[in-house]
């Protein structure tokens, strides 16, 4: 494995990634004996998906992390063949466990596996009567689609969730239990979708009780509708999932979310933040797919779901810099940087466009716009190129914003490299891609000075 360019101001400096080639979805995300472990999807055979193997890292503190050696690979002329895909880790009664779907050389045969680790999660050892699921439900109809193990316990028995779709209707989360993680029993569809307005199909769903409800996350594959996160909040009845509140989680490059538990009860969620540029270029930078930077999840009093970076990132800042309405003017701040994090308060008011502007060429023919429209009640990400490029994803991004009365827009927004992370009054997400022509363009401006309650900008270490 060769390290990537260091000069390469596109490579995200605080985020975690690997240290060359192709990373996509976080598997096994897990606290064991106080260390953070994230398995995550990697081809440590270049910049392009193929090949999968469990990647591994670790971390003390949710902000430092450390690449270990592969920690599951495909085994030649067994269920896993083909790939090692998404799945879990669980704790059964001190022992590691990872749950993961395991596929044939063209992926059209997916089967649930598990193997067990070590005291410190760096060997696994591969059950021998592999795959413990491989009866896809009649019902299903023609699907190569059955993968993406969630797995939880209650009591005495362990729960799990498949992501699937069912032929000509879209996408489907099953249900299953057992009592050992060996011998699966199919309950049910826990939630089923609607093709034309969710989507073909649905992977990597996350099914969890937060506070007294439970959430559903799913990542959407798409026809024409978008490739993003939605997320559900409700009740289980009887192991029946009902939908009280549906929303999208994030509408950008963010996917294949998994969330834990940490040892303290807090909820962290990671997200795989996908490339908005060509396979080409992709191989030519020698790296694709970064992770977001871990987040804390709650409800709030309406049952939205909000999420918030773990406050141990705030370890990583440095310079600070604070301004209020007064301060500001209509030219560039006097900071400049691709690794900032900002927290800004705008008063909309009546008026209709606030936000940020940030990685600005000097001439502002190349920037990213980060703009609240109060009058839409929508948030959008504008990315601006100085020449049309091809290779180079630049469509709007936004999401619907409402403020509730007399609330203010808070924004929180990490910039780290190309990576964009926007977070709006904890419960708007859009995350999005940005490869600037030139290093140097790090420009930061206000949109609508006048309507900035307060803005602070820190200036961020990397993750090394």
């Amino acid at each position: 494995m060769t390290p990537t360019n260091p000069q390469d101001f596109h490579r995200p400096a605080y985020h975690f990634l690997p240290a060359a080639n192709w990373m996509n979805d976080p598997n096994g995300v897990i606290q064991w004996n106080g260390r953070y472990h994230l398995f995550f999807q990697y081809n440590p055979d270049g910049a392009y998906h193929a090949n999968m193997h469990w990647g591994h890292a670790v971390s003390d503190d949710l902000v430092h992390w450390q690449e270990l050696p592969i920690a599951i690979a495909p085994t030649p002329n067994s269920p896993d063949r083909g790939g090692i895909f998404s799945g879990c880790v669980v704790n059964d009664d001190g022992r590691p466990v990872a749950v993961y779907t395991g596929v044939n050389d063209d992926y059209s045969v997916q089967t649930q596996c598990i193997a067990r680790g070590n005291e410190d999660l760096t060997r696994w050892e591969k059950f021998a009567g592999n795959p413990v699921l491989s009866d896809v439900p009649a019902h299903l109809g023609q699907t190569r689609d059955f993968r993406d193990p969630f797995v939880w316990r209650e009591g005495d028995l362990w729960f799990m969730t498949i992501s699937a779709h069912i032929a000509g209707v879209g996408g489907a989360v099953l249900l299953y239990r057992s009592p050992d993680l060996v011998d699966w029993e199919y309950l049910h569809p826990l939630y089923v979708g609607e093709r034309a307005r969710q989507g073909r199909n649905f992977e990597c769903a996350n099914f969890f009780r937060l506070e007294d409800k439970w959430v559903l996350i799913i990542s959407v594959q798409g026809d024409q509708t978008p490739t993003n996160t939605l997320y559900w909040v409700g009740r289980l009845k009887n192991h029946r999932f009902v939908s009280e509140r549906e929303c999208v989680y994030d509408a950008g490059y963010s996917y294949a979310s998994l969330m834990h538990f940490d040892e303290s009860g807090r909820p962290l969620i990671y997200s795989w933040i996908r490339e908005g540029r060509s396979a080409d270029q992709q191989l030519a930078a020698g790296w694709s797919g970064v992770q977001a930077i871990p987040r804390v999840l709650s409800l709030d009093e309406r049952n939205r779901l909000c999420s918030e970076p773990a406050p141990e990132l705030k370890t990583l800042r440095g310079a600070h810099h604070s301004f209020n309405g007064a301060d500001l003017g209509e030219g560039p701040l006097p900071i400049r940087g691709l690794a900032l994090d900002i927290e800004a308060e705008f008063d909309v008011g009546g008026d209709r466009i606030c936000g940020i502007e940030l990685a600005a060429s000097a001439d502002g023919s190349e920037k990213v716009a980060i703009q609240y429209d109060s009058l839409a009640q929508t948030l959008n990400v504008h990315r601006q190129y100085r020449h049309e490029n091809p290779e180079l994803d630049s469509a709007p991004q936004g999401i619907p914003h409402a403020l509730d009365l007399g609330e203010t827009l808070q924004l929180r927004i990490l910039l780290d490299g190309s990576v964009i992370e926007v977070i709006a009054n904890g419960r708007g997400r859009v995350t999005s891609r940005f490869y600037a022509s030139e290093a140097t363009s790090q420009g930061l401006r206000v949109i609508n000075p006048a309507a900035v309650a307060s803005l602070d900008v820190w200036q961020l270490s990397n993750n090394s």
